[in-house]
């Protein structure tokens, strides 16, 4: 199948639907202007409580006159443009592929040699976020704004969370307690008050970053990584490549490395006066004033305050160990791990690690964004991806009349981003969205990627789907006509694009996920139908214990628009922090509706189950992939990456395919 790297097949037509929407733009924006002038964030609202002058009432008073005078003028053009870019819409290509060319990064064919190196399986990390970005005076409706700032702001946090180098912590001793649940600097310096107010459970591993500085790279391998090793020998199960820190109960809670140790040394991390002024204003240049980095914000790596909970710190007597001899030792390299059925879990409540983290997982595969809407915040987000995604897919959907029953304004916000080739796509838009939604060519978009080949050179290949269900609520039976709708079509895309037989296959299926916005959460009332959907039958929800019941450990992923700015969540750590507790949880989530309770949110939080409405979902399936292989859930992760960015938590999971294959 052919990948479209175009909107339009031809340059001519490019060139009309270039010229026409040149029309309709000023318009356009004038008008989202006008209509953002009067919809105010709550952030702004706080800012203007302390303008004694009203200067900004003066502003809209003398601004609103001049933007409908320009409005009017506007008109008449944008309606001929308008009448030139509808027709156009029924030759537009359902999507528009992008492929970075710079071979100075890691490349999706090489990552595809790794498969035949880990011969006992690997680990593959997938990503789903809902970003908001709409255009700017409809974004406000959800308490957010500045969406072009937004976008790149959004996309840099996910490439640097993503590129950055990972370590495993374990707890040796159950009577270790001195680990913090959120933060790397509480592990390495329990003498401050958050150590000793949120300790770790024993057993559960804790995946945190190093002091990273992003490098605008996507790779995270080095010839120099080959044989790090951190505290000499490795887990059993665990990849030579991966770095291993262990806590044991007599060391007090702090890192032990037989190295540093024997040497009597003590590793000092970069402090702020390592970091010129210039490196300072870069880290915060491009944030919107509600995302300047506050202490504890670990959202943006580049900057010294993200590098708060990932310094390293060891106390091991007097002298000090060269800073580039401990960072060689903490390079990551891919995460090939050995298959499942050796690795030794750590988690003791659960057959798979789950976290609240501050930063996305490091050496993310696959992301899949949702309300990308906006086509100028499309591009800055594409920009920002390529630095780590080799391939990425944007501006989904289709527009005007063409292919739905309604006409559509807007694109399906669909964004997904790949570091594996990507062999097929396709889009299906929903025919039966209802209100606002039915604007917007909300659907399904189903992708093919390439993983990676046997040694006898068979295609090992993946499914994803990402979707967004209709958000209107009530409308539980408009969403139960879709998810049988995203069915029928994810089983058509698996024929039309499956190349094996069973007495002969070409290729050989790892996994099969499904992941996005869904618009329900499995504890509402309200919501029943859909949680009893035929969908669950085939694809696993990790967090799900049964129709109606969530996992204990399991959060909302929904946040109440009202609180995005208050200091509590605004900044990544903050919001890390507030998630972990249940008190903060149900200040700041939304929670499910109940028929039986009233509307006040406070009422409803205090009587319903759950830890707020989890309405972003990652699944899987063990159905249709390659018999001899099996499929679990390694890691699941609720990440505060995108504070003050977002109305939404991102989800991730980590699967691993096991071969099955015994080692030598």
């Amino acid at each position: 199948m052919v990948l479209y790297t175009s909107p339009f097949p031809n340059g001519f037509l490019s060139a009309l639907h270039s010229f026409s929407w040149g029309l309709i733009f000023p318009c356009y924006w004038l008008g989202d202007r006008l209509v953002a002038s009067f919809v105010p964030t709550t952030y702004e609202k706080r800012q203007r409580a302390d303008d004694p002058c009203y200067f900004h009432a003066l502003c809209i008073f003398i601004t609103t006159p001049i933007y409908l005078a320009l409005l009017v003028v506007s008109l008449p053009f944008a309606i001929i443009g308008f009448l030139l870019w509808s027709p156009l819409q029924s030759a537009r290509r359902p999507y528009v592929y992008s492929r970075l060319q710079d071979k100075g990064q890691i490349n999706g064919s090489t990552l595809l040699t790794e498969w035949k190196a880990a011969s006992n399986g690997k680990s593959f990390c997938f990503g789903s976020a809902n970003v908001c970005l709409l255009p700017d005076s409809l974004a406000r409706f959800n308490n957010v704004f500045n969406t072009q700032t937004r976008a790149k702001e959004v996309g840099r946090r996910i490439r640097n969370g993503a590129s950055r180098p990972q370590i495993k912590i374990y707890i040796d001793s159950p009577t270790n307690t001195s680990i913090s649940a959120a933060s790397f600097s509480s592990l390495v310096s329990p003498q401050t008050g958050d150590s000793n107010n949120r300790a770790v459970s024993a057993g559960i591993k804790r995946t945190t970053s190093m002091e990273y500085k992003g490098d605008n790279s996507g790779s995270n391998n080095s010839e120099e990584s080959k044989d790090a090793k951190v505290g000499g020998e490795t887990n059993e199960g665990e990849d030579g490549n991966t770095c291993i820190v262990r806590i044991g109960g007599e060391d007090n809670g702090h890192i032990s490395d037989p190295e540093v140790d024997g040497t009597g040394g003590q590793m000092n991390s970069r402090g702020p006066a390592d970091r010129s002024p210039e490196s300072e204003a870069e880290s915060l240049k491009g944030q919107t004033p509600n995302h300047k980095q506050k202490e504890g914000d670990s959202g943006s790596l580049d900057s010294y305050t993200a590098s708060r909970e990932s310094l390293v710190k060891a106390r091991a007597g007097d002298g000090t160990v060269d800073q580039s001899t401990v960072n060689s030792k903490l390079l990551y390299k891919a995460s090939l791990m050995k298959k499942t059925s050796v690795r030794k879990k750590k988690n003791t409540d659960e057959a798979f690690d789950h976290e609240i983290s501050a930063f996305f997982p490091a050496n993310l595969d696959f992301l899949c964004l949702q309300e990308v809407f906006d086509k100028r915040a499309a591009e800055k987000l594409k920009e920002q991806l390529h630095h780590y995604f080799e391939y990425v897919l944007y501006d989904v959907g289709v527009y005007s009349c063409h292919g739905c029953c309604t006409f559509k304004f807007v694109n399906s916000g669909l964004l997904f981003a790949s570091r594996y080739p990507v062999m097929d796509a396709a889009y299906h838009c929903y025919p039966n969205g209802k209100g606002t939604d039915s604007l917007a060519s909300k659907g399904a978009l189903f992708l093919k990627v390439q993983v990676g080949s046997t040694p006898q050179d068979q295609r090992i290949v993946g499914y994803i789907s990402c979707t967004h269900l209709q958000a209107l609520a009530g409308d539980t039976t408009v969403r139960c006509e879709q998810l049988d709708l995203l069915q029928d079509w994810l089983s058509d895309f698996r024929k039309s694009t499956s190349s094996s037989s069973t007495a002969n296959p070409e290729e050989l299926v790892a996994f099969d996920v499904l992941c996005g916005d869904l618009n329900f959460d499995n504890c509402s009332s309200d919501d029943k139908l859909e949680q009893q959907h035929s969908l669950f039958t085939r694809y696993k929800d990790p967090c799900r214990l049964g129709p109606g019941e969530d996992k204990s450990w399991a959060i909302g992923t929904l946040l109440d628009p009202e609180g995005l700015y208050d200091e509590e969540i605004c900044t990544p750590d903050n919001l890390q922090k507030t998630m972990e507790s249940e008190d903060g949880r149900k200040r700041y989530l939304v929670f499910p509706t109940s028929k039986t309770h009233g509307s006040s949110q406070k009422g409803r939080k205090a009587a319903l189950k759950g830890n707020g409405r989890r309405i972003d979902y990652m699944l899987y399936t063990e159905e249709g992939l390659y018999l001899e292989w099996k499929v679990e859930v390694e890691e699941f992760s609720f990440i505060t990456q995108l504070a003050g960015l977002t109305d939404h938590l991102p989800v991730a999971m980590r699967l691993m395919v096991s071969t099955g294959e015994e080692d030598p």
